[in-house]
């Protein structure tokens, strides 16, 4: 690593820590000419996918895109930056453990709209409309009445501690 005050190539690394949620090594150097300290941080490079749209073109994955949609349907919800952060980062990590070379929009936009249910119903109603292309009024009555037929995070939680009696153990 090249000093940032004298541009000499000998720097050694004086600590190292893991940094933001695990994924980033903060490494504090010093430089053997001018004994002058800076920190880097590293993290590793993965590879994405490339992104396989509708009409059959290819781009590379962004992760900026990602989140500008997200964002755009999370306007003016009380949902915290640190929560769309994690819901990002479960995307991109589901992304990258599947190992494909290529996948599908529809299925980055699948995995969006799981992650916006957990999130805000409202705001996974907005991306809904965009993304199956809503054409009226019934579109969205149809896809809101899908939701109050599922059990919310909350519900689901309660259902998993409720305790077996002996006569459901036989």
């Amino acid at each position: 690593m090249r000093c940032p005050f004298c541009g000499a190539q000998e720097t050694k690394v004086v600590d190292s820590r893991l940094s933001g949620d695990g994924d980033q090594i903060r490494r504090r150097r010093q430089c053997s000419t001018c004994k002058e300290r800076f920190t880097t941080y590293e993290t590793a490079e993965l590879n994405m996918p490339q992104v396989v749209k509708q009409d059959g073109s290819r781009v590379p994955f962004d992760e900026d895109k990602l989140r500008a949609g997200m964002e755009r349907a999370l306007e003016k919800r009380p949902v915290s930056a640190e929560r769309v952060d994690a819901a990002i980062s479960h995307i991109t990590r589901k992304l990258t453990t599947k190992g494909e070379r290529e996948i599908p929009s529809l299925q980055i936009g699948d995995l969006v709209m799981d992650e916006l249910k957990r999130l805000d119903q409202v705001a996974y109603v907005r991306f809904a409309s965009v993304y199956r292309k809503f054409e009226d009024v019934n579109a969205f009555r149809e896809e809101i009445e899908r939701l109050e037929r599922q059990p919310t995070p909350e519900q689901r939680r309660q259902q998993l501690k409720l305790p077996i009696s002996d006569k459901e153990k036989k």
